[in-house]
């Protein structure tokens, strides 16, 4: 068989088409045909691509897409005829003895046989099967949109563990140098207090200040390897798995949002993932409320029989052929159910309603989303511009105080006050920048446009 005809006979109804070919769509992932090696610096794209194609909620919704085209195909058979056949077999060994007669005792070994071919096609129902064929359809453009939500949850969801991680390791890099300067600044004062230049006290606040940066350090190593863990688990991993990321990049200017807040509104309420899937689904409610109104209609079937059966007859060794064929039209009317199609035809408009009053309500909360979305980004990028001026002015602090201290000029507390503030400002640059990043990437997810191009 070639592979174009097991094609055919594995979906002959043609319903596999708006299924996509692995757990993340095109859209999202380039591929999910990865090496078992993880490349060495792991950048995003990396991350992502593998977080789509491997976390354990992305392949279930693909499954679930899966499922519901497989149901659109159930709805799509119901058009067609159903051919039925039954057959038996068996064999008989009879024995018929007369006491008072035995001259006339006789047996018989023989077989008897039947098959029974049926045919049936409902050729008019009222609308019946259109709409739980229009329902199927829109449960799986819902699983769909639900697959689209969900690749864009697992995708901002591996930017934010992603970001973290770079985050924590820059923040290793910061609090290993912030222990370097305590370190420089302990020994000088140490060096100092042994000249006989410097207090005792002087000694001890450089020594706290050092081993206050110990610790700082410490807890940052420890926060690296739980945020490394997070990411390896989003990407489908192990959380043991070794991991290497590339330093976090720096952002001289970053950009500010020109488009207007009313527009991209405007946009999420026509394209996010989450109200297309509620519409599809208020829709497939329709669609059923319309079936429980057509399921009390009569139905038009064709049918058509034929039997053949071989029977043995008793007292002489032959057997008789019985062969019937049938045709006809068959219609049923329902006349009365104890009222249960009415309830049932309440209960699915009812059902209507309850999903149209959701899809205002996922309409609501995406709206509200893009709307804090996009204060927060401007907010963040106005922090990213602050903190690049507290970093630059913190750090020449230090370096003026630590030239002072050395001359004999500053005092440690001094000192130690410029190194706390550059520290506190290198922590405060990290975490603006990830915030920045993160933000920009979490507005792209609330208009439900978040996409392997929206990385770089």
């Amino acid at each position: 068989m070639t592979a174009r005809a097991e094609s055919i006979w594995s979906d002959p109804l043609r319903t596999m088409h708006e299924v996509s070919a692995t757990p993340a769509k095109t859209a999202y992932a380039t591929g999910c045909s990865f090496d078992a090696q993880l490349p060495s610096p792991l950048s995003l794209l990396d991350a992502v691509e593998r977080a789509l194609c491997r976390n354990p909620q992305t392949r279930q919704a693909w499954a679930n897409v899966k499922a519901q085209a497989a149901a659109v195909g159930v709805s799509r058979a119901a058009y067609l005829p159903t051919l039925t056949s039954s057959g038996s077999w068996s064999k008989a060994d009879n024995r018929y003895t007369y006491p008072d007669f035995p001259d006339n005792n006789s047996s018989l070994k023989t077989h008897s046989s039947s098959a029974n071919l049926s045919l049936n096609w409902v050729l008019y129902d009222f609308g019946l099967r259109a709409a739980n064929l229009e329902s199927a359809r829109q449960l799986l453009n819902a699983a769909n949109a639900a697959q689209d939500d969900m690749l864009q949850t697992i995708f901002l969801s591996t930017v934010q563990s992603f970001y973290e991680a770079q985050a924590a390791q820059a923040m290793l890099a910061a609090t290993t140098e912030a222990e370097q300067a305590a370190e420089q600044s302990f020994k000088a004062s140490a060096a100092k207090y042994l000249a006989g230049a410097g207090a005792l006290a002087d000694k001890l606040q450089a020594q706290t200040a050092y081993a206050q940066a110990s610790l700082k350090r410490a807890q940052a190593a420890g926060d690296l390897q739980n945020a490394l863990g997070s990411l390896a688990i989003v990407m489908g991993q192990l959380p043991n798995t070794p991991l290497t990321l590339a330093p976090l990049a720096d952002v001289a200017d970053a950009p500010l949002l020109l488009q207007a807040v009313d527009q991209l509104i405007a946009d999420a309420v026509r394209s996010h993932p989450k109200i297309l899937a509620a519409q599809a689904q208020w829709k497939a409610a329709q669609a059923q409320a319309d079936a429980a109104n057509a399921d009390g209609r009569p139905t038009l079937s064709l049918f058509a029989t034929g039997d053949r059966s071989d029977t043995p007859i008793t007292q002489v060794s032959s057997k008789q052929t019985i062969t019937s064929r049938s045709i006809g039209l068959q219609v049923n009317i329902p006349l009365f159910d104890g009222f249960s199609r009415k309830y049932k035809t309440r209960g699915a408009q009812a059902q209507a309603e309850s999903k149209e009053a959701e899809l205002a309500n996922i309409e609501q909360q995406v709206t509200l989303e893009v709307w804090k979305s996009h204060q927060a980004l401007r907010t963040e990028t106005e922090n990213l511009h602050s903190t690049d001026i507290l970093l630059h002015s913190a750090r020449q602090s230090f370096d003026v105080a630590q030239g002072r201290y050395k001359a004999g000029v500053g005092t440690i507390l001094e000192l130690l006050k410029a190194q706390s503030d550059l520290a506190s400002a290198q922590q405060q640059r990290i975490l603006s920048l990830t915030s920045w990043q993160t933000a920009r990437l979490r507005l792209a997810a609330s208009l439900g446009r978040l996409q392997i191009d929206g990385i770089q």
